[in-house]
């Protein structure tokens, strides 16, 4: 049978949702028909988080059971922080949650995805504990013991007091709980694909969040954060890049924290991130890296006119996250504490009409090839 070949199966549909819209052309993202603007305007992370996996607004006792379900749930197992502990101290973060996430479903069991109340739980644990896995592990690879979770702090705030033993300012709470909206969900992107595929399987929610953290972590994915600061520090001054721009197109090389496959305008999370950075900025001092990101914006403009490339949702956050002291390969781990809710909510909404996804190939190779014995070749 004839195919159409679409590399990276480029603009076809997988499957219906009712999670998540973009419109790339006037650069609007909704989460169940709510625009992101409003949600962070006046919604919490983990209210947005209930709404993308049950498709409702919590009312206040739902919203009650949800967030003292979640702070009940945040601390791991002993034997998980031993098994931290004997991973290489260099090891990449992503590398440890995918490792610990897999763990995670061996102390607690969801292979039957068809009880309704262990997928319930399988859902709380892992949004409530992917942040005291990641923040763990940014310490005991220093040498230093993790900081437990204290259950009268916030979801956000308390995942920068397990990091710094600090309890953050107001603003910082508010503003990194703004980033983790922002980060929630996204269509069909690589990782919820991911996700998806391996939930098609009818494997635990464990398995499913692990395969997505694995698609996550490549830099034209959720790496591409650590990939913007570092390209940010490597400009080093506003007056140098024209020339830096100058240089990566001659050379055909990508921008990392520009472009998106379905925006065609700037991408509506960046332009939130833009205006969180500056009102951090406001508290703790301009970064050096923002001025370099603005101008460089500023450049791409006149250097991609007409062709629809604009900054995404990986050029601001990274110069929030490291003005927050949070370290540069923290910065994908972090935006998987977010994700994991788009994820789960895909996977719930799969389980409802679930088919196997098994994707046909177009063949290119040869046929009918004789077998040549090992002492003629």
């Amino acid at each position: 049978m004839p195919h159409d070949f679409m590399p990276g199966l480029a603009g076809v549909p997988a499957a219906k949702s009712s999670i998540s819209d973009v419109d790339g052309q006037r650069g609007i993202l909704e989460y169940r028909g709510i625009r992101i603007e409003e949600l962070c305007a006046k919604s919490s992370f983990l209210e947005t988080a209930y709404l993308l996996l049950f498709g409702h607004l919590p009312t206040q006792a739902e919203m009650r059971q949800w967030t003292e379900d979640i702070t009940l749930h945040r601390r791991i197992k002993f034997r998980i922080v031993d098994l931290m502990k004997c991973l290489p101290e260099h090891g990449h973060p992503m590398d440890v949650l995918q490792a610990a996430v897999a763990v995670l479903g061996m102390f607690y069991p969801g292979r039957n995805v068809k009880d309704v109340d262990n997928n319930y739980w399988s859902a709380v644990r892992l949004i409530a504990k992917l942040p005291t896995i990641v923040a763990a592990w940014a310490r005991l690879r220093r040498g230093d013991d993790y900081i437990p979770p204290r259950d009268d702090l916030g979801f956000a705030e308390n995942f920068l007091y397990m990091l710094t033993e600090k309890v953050p300012s107001p603003l910082w709470t508010e503003i990194l709980d703004d980033c983790l909206i922002l980060h929630a969900e996204h269509t069909m992107n690589a990782s919820t694909f991911t996700g998806m595929v391996t939930a098609s399987t009818l494997a635990d929610p464990y398995t499913v969040v692990a395969s997505s953290i694995g698609a996550l972590k490549g830099p034209l994915h959720g790496g591409a954060n650590e990939e913007v600061v570092q390209m940010l520090r490597e400009i080093g001054d506003p007056s140098r890049v024209r020339a830096y721009l100058d240089a990566k197109l001659a050379k055909k090389e990508r921008i990392m924290g520009f472009g998106h496959r379905v925006y065609k305008v700037k991408d509506p999370r960046a332009t939130i991130l833009q205006g969180l950075c500056e009102r951090l900025f406001m508290e703790c001092g301009m970064s050096p890296l923002y001025a370099v990101a603005v101008e460089m914006e500023r450049v791409a403009e006149e250097v991609f006119k007409g062709k629809g490339v604009y900054p995404n949702v990986d050029f601001y956050s990274g110069i929030i996250y490291d003005k927050m002291g949070i370290e540069v390969d923290l910065f994908t781990p972090v935006f998987a504490i977010a994700r994991v809710a788009g994820w789960l909510a895909h996977w719930l909404e799969q389980l409802r009409e679930n088919k196997l996804f098994r994707p046909d190939q177009i063949y290119a190779g040869e046929h009918n090839r004789p077998y040549i014995p090992i002492e003629q070749r």
